[in-house]
C-alpha cells in the first residue's frame, strides 16, 4: 500500500498548511472562537482554494475528490484545530449530490462550490448513542408537500448553515430530506472543542425529499469516519511535535527534561501511536474511496480512538500543569482529540460493530 500523496494532493495539503500557518494561528483561532464561532473570511479562503468544491464532481463545478484527496486537508485542519464546519458540509453535499433531483442540485451545489451555501447533516437524536437506524423524527405528506416533526441533537455546523440534510421516517423506512434552517428552531451552543452546534427542533418544518435511505447514511457516515481519522492524525501530530519541543526547552535540575530517559520512552511511544494511527487513517480513506469496507473503517476508528486518548493524555502529562491551561494550544488539542475519538462512534461502538460484521 502506498502511503504517499501524489503531487496534486501534496501541493493542496501544503497550500492549506501555508494558509493556516499564516492566517489561522492559535491567536487568530482564539479570536474566532471568542466571536461568532466561525470565520467568514476563512470560509471564503477555503472556497477560493477549492476546498468546498473538492468532494463534488466536475459536473457541478467541483474536482471529484475522494477521501484520499481530502486526507491532507483534514490533517491540516486537525493540526490547526479549525472550527469551521467543513466536514458537515462535505457529508451533506455528498448526500445531496447522490440523492437530489437535477433541479435541487442546480439550485444548491454551485453555491456550495463557491462557498455561498453552507450545509450540515442533522441525523443524531437524543438517547440513540451511535445507532444509525434509531430515527424517531417523522416525515408526513399532505397535499403533495412533506413536513417533519421531531428533534435532532448535536448538529455540528447547524447555526451557520443555510440548509440541513435531515433524516426522518417516512412510511416506516428512513428517508432523507432538505430543510431550510430558517424553518426550524435552533438551540445553539459550543461543543467541548469549541465548534458551533445546535439541537434542532422541527415542528412541521417544510421539507424536500431526497433519494436516500439508511444505506446512504451508513455510506456517508463511514466516509465521514475516514475523514475524522485523518483530522485526528493532524491533531496528534501537533500534540507530538509541540510536546517534543517542550521536552527540549523545559529545564529541570539544570538540564532539558528531554534528557531524562523515562520521558524519552514516553515521547517515543507517542510518536509510535501517531504513525500507527496515520497508517490506519490511510487504510480507512482508501477503503472509503473503494466503495466502503465497514470492517476496515471500524478497525481504523478503534485504533484512532485509542491513539487519540494515549497521545492527548501523555501530551498533557508531559507539559505538566500548564498542559491544561486555556492559554496553551495543547489543552484545546486535548479537547479536540477527546471529541474526535467519539465522533461517529467511540471505540466500544466500533468494536461491537466489527464483531458483528
Amino acid at each position: 500500500m502506498n502511503f504517499d500523496y501524489n503531487e496534486e494532493q501534496q501541493l493542496l495539503a501544503d497550500s492549506v498548511r501555508r494558509y493556516l500557518a499564516k492566517s489561522y494561528d492559535f491567536e487568530a483561532r482564539r479570536k474566532i472562537v471568542a466571536g461568532q464561532g466561525w470565520s467568514a473570511e476563512a470560509w471564503a479562503q477555503f472556497a477560493e482554494m477549492g476546498l468546498t468544491g473538492l468532494p463534488l464532481s466536475t459536473e457541478h463545478g467541483g474536482f471529484g475528490g475522494g477521501a484520499v484527496d481530502l486526507m491532507g486537508v483534514m490533517e491540516a485542519f486537525g493540526e490547526a484545530l479549525v472550527v469551521e464546519p467543513y466536514l458537515p458540509l462535505v457529508l451533506a453535499a455528498r448526500l445531496i449530490e447522490r440523492g437530489a433531483s437535477s433541479a435541487q442540485k442546480e439550485a444548491l451545489l454551485p453555491g456550495v462550490v463557491e462557498g455561498r451555501t453552507k450545509l450540515a447533516l442533522a441525523h443524531n437524536e437524543k438517547g440513540t448513542r451511535f445507532a444509525l437506524d434509531a430515527v424517531r423524527a417523522a416525515a408526513r405528506r399532505n397535499d403533495g408537500r412533506w413536513s417533519i416533526e421531531g428533534e435532532k441533537s448535536a448538529v455540528v455546523g447547524a447555526p451557520s448553515a443555510d440548509r440541513l440534510v435531515v433524516s426522518a421516517r417516512r412510511e416506516g423506512a428512513i428517508g432523507l430530506f432538505l430543510v431550510e434552517v430558517g424553518k426550524v428552531d435552533l438551540q445553539a451552543y459550543r461543543t467541548m472543542d469549541e465548534r458551533l452546534a445546535a439541537d434542532v427542533v422541527l415542528r412541521g418544518a417544510q421539507a424536500e425529499p431526497l433519494d436516500g435511505d439508511l444505506a446512504s447514511l451508513e455510506e456517508a457516515t463511514d466516509f465521514g469516519t475516514a475523514l475524522i481519522c485523518a483530522e485526528a492524525v493532524g491533531a496528534m501530530k501537533f500534540a507530538c511535535d509541540s510536546t517534543l519541543e517542550y521536552l527540549k526547552t523545559r529545564k529541570q535540575f539544570g538540564v532539558p527534561i528531554g534528557t531524562f530517559q523515562a520521558l524519552q520512552h514516553r515521547i517515543v511511544d507517542m510518536f509510535i501511536s501517531l504513525e500507527q494511527a496515520r497508517s490506519m487513517a490511510c487504510l480507512a480513506a482508501s477503503k472509503a474511496d473503494a466503495g466502503g469496507e465497514p470492517r476496515s473503517i471500524s478497525a481504523a476508528k478503534i485504533k484512532i480512538a485509542d491513539a487519540a486518548r494515549h497521545v492527548s493524555q501523555e501530551a498533557v502529562q508531559l507539559h505538566g500543569g500548564m498542559g491544561m491551561s486555556e492559554e496553551l494550544k495543547m489543552s484545546h488539542a486535548f479537547r479536540r482529540l477527546t471529541v474526535l475519538a467519539r465522533e461517529f462512534g467511540d471505540a466500544d461502538h466500533h468494536l461491537a460493530r466489527l464483531a458483528a460484521l
